[in-house]
């Protein structure tokens, strides 16, 4: 039904079958300038649900015909180049990151200025003598998960490391986590320390990344993590409101016995028990590593980590046993 000069030109039969038809085109992902345009006024399925997508003019229609790869590889890379992305009216855009060679950046979990050099002159064999009776129940509860740890993974160092790494990955959340709400609470500042707590909680996760690439863990591993970390991280988050120095002791001992787990899997690497495979890209732009570094160089530069981890630990214990709050001395912000 039309109207020479009026102003109803289309019937509404006519103008539901064309936005019926505009909406298809738009979850088939076909969307144009003039399509956007047109679902300003014209109604798809009853309802005005695009009118405010054209309202921002030409940059919102750029930004409707501006595709882009998405997705990511397993640990957090670069996606399909056939894949579209996710258009938003919200403008929500990733910024596209180069390397320093120009090459594009296909980790999407960390971004270039995040990646450091490992310090490998860290001394390894640094130990806190325990000598109160908290640092000696620090010390024995370590010893006596260290051992159901050695009796189920033996010298299956892949798997034991991805292991390790769901556990220490959960103290820093922990620590930051609460330390963030008893900042909120008491309109306070921490001192960096939540920020250098979620840090390393970041940097352990970093390394479960990199481990996955290398060993991949079997669905009774998988389970068994499922029941560790559930149980662990309760029983750290009540250790840590009720006694912090001992929490974070506990850990800097952990630490200690990561150390000694990544030196016996480079024993194990030098001994051709395990093979030296390339090391994982991620690793390799992680850590900065050369593009022909192995599975030796990542053990390397982990083992460094972990030992600047026990550090840091050790010294917010010392912190409370001074009578001081982590807040009253500056966080090692960046210690790696």
């Amino acid at each position: 039904m039309m109207y020479r000069g009026g102003v109803r030109l289309f019937s509404t039969l006519t103008a539901r079958t064309a936005s019926t038809e505009a909406a298809a085109r738009i979850l088939a992902g076909q969307t144009n300038r003039h399509l956007s345009t047109f679902l300003v006024r014209a109604p798809i399925l009853g309802s005005r649900n695009r009118s405010t997508l054209a309202l921002g003019g030409e940059k919102e229609q750029q930004r409707e015909e501006n595709v882009q790869t998405t997705g990511a590889a397993a640990a957090g890379g670069s996606g399909n180049k056939d894949e579209k992305r996710i258009v938003s009216y919200w403008g929500v855009e990733a910024p596209k990151v180069n390397k320093d060679d120009g090459s594009e950046w296909k980790w999407n979990c960390f971004r270039p200025w995040e990646a450091y050099e490992a310090d490998l002159s860290i001394d390894l064999k640094k130990h806190h003598a325990p000598t109160t009776f908290s640092d000696k129940m620090a010390l024995w509860t370590v010893k006596s998960l260290r051992w159901p740890t050695d009796l189920f993974f033996q010298r299956r160092y892949g798997c034991r490391a991805m292991m390790l790494e769901t556990v220490a990955a959960v103290p820093g959340m922990v620590g930051g986590m609460l330390l963030h709400c008893k900042s909120l609470r008491r309109f306070e500042h921490s001192g960096g320390w939540i920020k250098a707590l979620l840090e390393e909680a970041e940097n352990e996760r970093m390394h479960l990344m990199t481990f996955m690439e290398v060993a991949k863990p079997k669905w009774y591993e998988r389970a068994l993590v499922f029941a560790v970390q559930g149980v662990f991280f309760n029983a750290y988050f009540l250790g840590y409101l009720i006694s912090p120095k001992f929490a974070h002791r506990m850990v800097g001992y952990l630490e200690e016995e990561a150390i000694h787990s990544y030196t016996e899997f480079l024993k194990e690497l030098d001994k051709g028990n395990i093979e030296n495979v390339p090391a994982p890209a991620i690793a390799t732009d992680y850590w900065r590593l050369p593009p022909n570094s192995t599975l030796k160089d990542v053990v390397l530069v982990v083992r460094a980590d972990e030992a600047h981890h026990r550090d840091v630990n050790h010294y917010a214990s010392d912190i409370h046993y001074q009578g001081r709050q982590l807040r009253e001395s500056p966080a090692p912000l960046g210690y790696h």
